[in-house]
């Protein structure tokens, strides 16, 4: 069974920096990419970050590049998102998120609270 426990939200002051880890079991973790995702109160669930399970390569969009990593440790099963510079509209609740090879759809987990302050 696919679990996934994101911790390390909170509030921050904007301009701040907050680490967001997404611990995971259930899967091989070194075989499959991850994904970051947010979701803002009365918006989409949207993409923020993904690394790649066999080279390590990873893309941010555009909202968040040159601010957030993401960055991932196999040994841990555990993948991160360091989050600096950040600002009011990083608001939201930050989800990682795995696709099971097989699977129609993606596996989540609970999400974490992050608020930045103006």
């Amino acid at each position: 069974q696919v679990q996934l426990v994101e911790s390390g939200g909170g509030l921050v002051q904007a301009g701040g920096s907050l680490k967001l880890s997404c611990a995971t079991s259930g899967f091989t973790f070194s075989s499959y990419t991850m994904d970051w995702f947010r979701q803002a109160p009365g918006k989409e669930r949207e993409f923020v970050a993904t690394i790649m399970w066999n080279d390590g390569s990873t893309s941010y969009a555009d909202s968040v590049k040159g601010r957030f990593t993401i960055s991932r440790d196999n040994a841990k099963n555990t993948v991160y998102l360091q989050m600096n510079s950040l600002k009011p509209e990083d608001t939201a609740v930050y989800y990682c998120t795995v696709r099971i090879r097989g699977s129609t759809s993606r596996d989540w987990g609970q999400g974490t609270q992050v608020t930045v302050s103006s």
